[in-house]
């Protein structure tokens, strides 16, 4: 008899258990050796228990019932019997519970550990028919094992991990995971030819990064301020932390090119320590594409192809679902451009569709930019403790950079709660207090600060925009309400007069409409329009209005928006004007801004002058009045510290709504429908939807966590097009 591991599937044969397990354990083992070399402690731990697993994982697919659906003589939605159960007794018999602890979350993720602690049978399955159907066959599966893969690796008992364990669990399921996913996309045509990628070479792109900067600018331009751009890249990539320093921060103004110079320090850092792969994360999407089409001008070798050297990844792209793993977005290249969404819900995830990337971080340097508005307040302990966890078990290095650089790990509030632990490493400034002293001296005259007490009508806010200096940045709270308004524009004004950036947009839109922004604003006589946007505008993007208008918000959000006003002090008199709304049934709340808007309020009335160095204060004083969010930092921690992977997974969100993808593109559709799509595609041709809006808006499920989006759709406004359209028929 022929035993399988998987189906035939279309024009695909079955595969064979033992080509399954011997693909599974080749990989596993490759992945784990390759994040081994970056380990602090117990890198052959992560091998043996990774090999050990990935030998085991399937072994509940020999049983006969299995077997009889695998070959289609048994007409079943999924298999008989739990195929995990088998594997995970044999290894807990032997005594090797992290393997099993691996092998028992391959399908389902890693558990809530107190839950089967207080489990009379922790780590089997629930249904004790299964466990005594599985026991009784166990040494039969364990002899057809044997037989059909010879290389059977001798498990060896554990030997406790004295690091961070909840990390080192994520680790041996991200390698099991990956590797049991891509041995299976493989076989049904769905995985690349091969999985080589470039090299960092990271002494190489530095050089090329070195011309690149060289010619920014034109030759002879020496302004003031130009010079200083160069001296901050200089010091950057020439700074010398210390052996063991691996947090540093840069907290230089706007327009002082952190982008290049950052990437020079992470460069030099990586030839010099043997580094595999830089990440950068950034806080919104539509700010990805123009950084990596910098990092691809600037970096790719001859030769190359600029999406293989130079990844971006806009959305957390994993799926669980077996026919659609293949458009799971993952980490593999050597430079790597995601938000901060998908890079941080990894790191807290149990799911073996996400956590598959995970294994390819030891060994990073990781750039997070604008680093003040990565996270909410709530999730910064937790992801302090990550990141002295990666830096200190798995030679990850860390920069956090941003003209609003907010010190989350000096707040007072956080500082005397010893039961948060919160890490005191030794962090690096790259920037030196003298040279961004001399930068702030452009700051302090390049815009002014304005407030209206009371709050606007729909119809005051467009006449106060529309009588104010343009081109004009407006920015509201959420994307409703930046539609909205700028559909309120277009009607009475004129569609010229109004442009609209909000991650209402697919990618692919977002991408055209900030290069379109950037032609008009290059226009000198284009002069009398506005943009509408949402806070994504708030972070790397280079425009340069006349004048700004930001809704309440926080202290660090204003400073951001005002980056984009009158952003090379060319003009005198700029002024950003800060506003609330009436209640209004065309515009909602974003609830989660209370205590920012409180605090930032509070600063206007006592006549406080609104500057960078408030960015930590004003951080504190949200924590102050908020008494829930403590209670909320505690409660995250508390999930980590007693490894309930599931809870911390389910309630971890740096975006407060849950939000599915959307397709609008009908071609796409086709392609998902037919699984013949690429993750590349799908992530320029889709949006973000709030998941409590799928009935609501008629979203069509395509799989399991991808969904068509059947109302309108355009260029201007994205799928708030279909949804005010929608309000408007039944009104």
């Amino acid at each position: 008899m022929e035993y399988l591991a998987h189906s035939s599937k279309e024009n695909f044969p079955p595969q064979t258990y033992a080509a399954h397990v011997s693909g599974v354990r080749r990989r596993a083992g490759q992945y784990s050796a390759e994040a081994a070399q970056y380990a602090a402690q117990g890198g052959s731990m992560l091998e043996n228990v990774t090999r050990s697993a990935a030998c085991l994982h399937d072994l509940g697919k020999l049983d006969s019932k299995n077997q009889a659906v695998l070959h289609g003589e048994t007409k079943a939605h999924r298999l008989p019997i739990n195929h995990v159960d088998a594997g995970t007794a044999e290894l807990l018999e032997k005594g090797c519970s992290y393997p099993a602890l691996i092998v028992y979350s391959h399908h389902q993720g890693l558990p809530d550990c107190s839950c089967l602690n207080a489990s009379e049978n922790p780590l089997r399955d629930e249904h004790p028919e299964t466990r005594k159907h599985v026991d009784a066959s166990l040494p039969e599966l364990m002899q057809l094992h044997t037989n059909l893969v010879p290389q059977h690796t001798d498990l060896q008992a554990d030997v406790r991990y004295e690091g961070d364990q909840q990390t080192f669990f994520r680790m041996a399921l991200s390698c099991l995971a990956d590797a049991d996913h891509t041995d299976t996309a493989a076989v049904y045509g769905q995985a690349p030819e091969s999985e080589a990628m470039p090299l960092l070479r990271a002494a190489e792109r530095l050089e090329a990064l070195n011309r690149y900067v060289e010619n920014l600018g034109g030759k002879g331009l020496q302004s003031e301020r130009n010079l200083l751009r160069r001296q901050v890249y200089e010091t950057c990539r020439d700074s010398e932390p210390g052996q063991k320093v691996r947090i540093t921060t840069c907290d230089s103004p706007v327009g002082s090119g952190k982008t290049t110079a950052v990437m020079a320090y992470m460069l030099r850092q990586a030839a010099e320590h043997g580094l595999r792969r830089i990440f950068v994360v950034l806080p919104y999407t539509n700010i990805i594409r123009q950084s990596v089409d910098v990092y691809r001008k600037a970096l790719c070798l001859p030769g190359e192809n600029p999406e293989e050297v130079v990844s971006e990844l806009h959305c957390r792209a994993d799926f669980q679902d077996f026919n659609i793993r293949y458009l799971t977005a993952l980490w593999r290249a050597p430079i790597i451009v995601t938000t901060a969404v998908a890079f941080f819900e990894t790191l807290a995830s149990n799911r073996p569709s996400a956590l598959r990337r995970l294994h390819e971080l030891p060994g990073s340097l990781i750039f997070v930019d604008e680093a003040h508005n990565a996270l909410p307040i709530h999730l910064l302990p937790l992801a302090w403790r990550w990141m002295n966890v990666l830096a200190e078990e798995w030679d990850c290095r860390w920069v956090l950079a941003s003209g609003s650089l907010v010190r989350f790990w000096q707040l007072n509030s956080l500082k005397h709660q010893k039961d948060l632990e919160i890490a005191n490493p030794p962090v690096a400034e790259l920037v030196p207090e003298k040279l961004r002293n001399k930068l702030m001296v452009y700051e302090k005259n390049r815009v002014s600060f304005k407030w209206y007490e009371k709050p606007l009508s729909l119809s005051e806010l467009i006449s106060k925009v529309q009588d104010s200096p343009g081109p004009r940045l407006l920015i509201m709270n959420t994307v409703r309400n930046a539609a909205v308004i700028a559909e309120e524009i277009s009607k009475k004004y004129g569609r010229q007069h109004v442009e609209h950036l909000s991650t209402a947009l697919t990618a692919e839109d977002r991408t055209a409409v900030i290069e379109h922004i950037k032609q008009r604003l290059r226009q000198k006589d284009d002069k009398d329009w506005t943009l509408v946007a949402t806070s994504c505008v708030e972070a790397g993007v280079d425009f340069s209005f006349a004048s700004g208008f930001r809704e309440m918000a926080s202290l660090v959000s204003l400073l951001q928006a005002a980056g984009r006003v009158n952003r090379h002090g060319e003009n005198s008199g700029a002024e950003i004007w800060s506003f609330s709304m009436q209640d209004d049934s065309k515009l909602d709340e974003n609830p989660s801004l209370k205590e920012s808007i409180q605090v930032l309020e509070s600063y206007f009335k006592k006549g406080v002058q609104i500057m960078p160095d408030l960015s930590t204060r004003s951080m504190d004083d949200q924590i102050i009045r908020n008494d829930g969010c403590m209670k909320r930092i505690r409660e995250f921690c508390d999930f980590e510290k007693n490894m309930e992977f599931e809870s911390l997974e389910k309630k971890f969100q740096v975006i407060e709504h849950k939000t599915i993808l959307a397709v609008p593109d009908k071609d796409v559709v086709r392609q998902i429908m037919e699984g013949d799509c690429d993750w590349r595609i799908l992530q320029q041709k889709s949006v973000s939807v709030n998941c409590c809006n799928k009935q609501k808006w008629s979203l069509r499920e395509l799989a399991e966590g991808i969904y068509q989006w059947t109302l309108g759709y355009d260029n201007f406004l994205g799928y708030m097009r279909g949804v005010l359209d929608a309000e408007s028929e039944i009104l």
